[in-house]
């Protein structure tokens, strides 16, 4: 059954970057950087909300595409001096390929199977950056050095070191990202990877070949990660193998959760959240993290869907 209003969606989704557009000429520094690498971790979020929400495949691999664009445009502007733009690429691309080659292997398996193997190829990702110390950091990571993180166009520069530039590069990113993710999933094909979800039996009874759809899946959900990876190492100017511990793939998969998962402003609420919940508590006590546990019970507890999910559920049937 189509929506009542199909703008309705568009319209919020506008509605939300017009804000974030609009925040970031009132907001004091501190929170304006921070709001920055939190639509850049967003977006990470949302690569993994394309297949844990929409397709309800759990994976607890995801760091390794985030690391794969980190280190694609970290390690391209280090040792080749590549530019801006081209690093980025070389960062997407990165993610994209690895996530065609985990793909074809890892969705040889379902379920608990999966996990398990997304988990093991993430971590030998992480080894071998830690092995290949002398091109990657290892441990101590490396700073991309602030001249290298320039954008040019003929005769105009932006230094993404700039709080402005940087700001308004994280909101360009999270902007495309999220409308994409719209576009995807109210399309016809956004509707298949539902249905694989909910029954893949079913669906693969109805004709679709349910193994390349997920597929192109995890190649979406891999590139977006890596996309934000390759943003991070550019805009913040670091590049550690922290990010491809198994942490890093628990945080998304957190995120979505508190956010709503098959949600498509789920992860970035969910970010949001996190993230303030951390910071504010932090500065009150070192005992943080029993408080976060504690808002995270009680989120469970009234919120099951995760915020968006179960404002959709009660209230807003109309949101995607």
């Amino acid at each position: 059954m189509k929506d009542a209003s199909p703008a309705k969606p568009y319209a919020l989704h506008l509605g939300v970057i017009a804000l974030l557009f609009a925040l970031s000429f009132v907001l004091p520094d501190y929170h304006h950087g921070l709001l920055a690498r939190i639509m850049v971790l967003a977006v990470f979020a949302m690569g993994y909300n394309m297949l844990f929400g929409y397709v309800g495949l759990l994976s607890l691999g995801h760091a390794m595409f985030f690391a794969a664009g980190l280190y694609g445009a970290g390690l391209a502007v280090i040792h080749l001096g590549w530019s801006v733009p081209t690093a980025f690429a070389s960062g997407v691309v990165c993610g994209a390929v690895l996530s065609l080659v985990i793909g074809v292997l890892a969705l040889r398996t379902s379920g608990v199977a999966f996990m398990i193997v997304t988990m093991m190829f993430a971590q030998v990702f992480y080894l071998v950056i830690l092995y290949f110390a002398s091109w990657t950091g290892g441990d101590q990571g490396m700073v991309v050095p602030q001249p290298a993180r320039v954008l040019t166009f003929g005769a105009t520069s932006l230094d993404l070191t700039n709080p402005i530039v940087r700001y308004m590069s994280a909101l360009t990113l999270f902007s495309v990202v999220l409308l994409i993710t719209l576009a995807v999933v109210r399309s016809r094909y956004g509707r298949v990877l539902v249905a694989i979800r909910e029954n893949e039996e079913r669906t693969k009874m109805l004709g679709y070949d349910t193994f390349s759809n997920k597929l192109a899946a995890v190649i979406m959900s891999g590139t977006i990660c890596a996309a934000s990876g390759a943003a991070y190492a550019l805009l913040f100017g670091y590049v550690g193998s922290s990010f491809a511990s198994v942490q890093y793939s628990i945080l998304p998969l957190l995120w979505v959760l508190l956010g709503g998962g098959a949600t498509t402003l789920g992860p970035l609420i969910g970010t949001l959240f996190m993230y303030y919940v951390v910071d504010i508590t932090s500065g009150y006590t070192s005992a943080y993290l029993l408080i976060v546990g504690i808002a995270l019970i009680l989120l469970v507890l009234f919120f099951p869907k995760g915020i968006l999910g179960t404002i959709r559920h009660r209230w807003l049937a109309w949101l995607p």
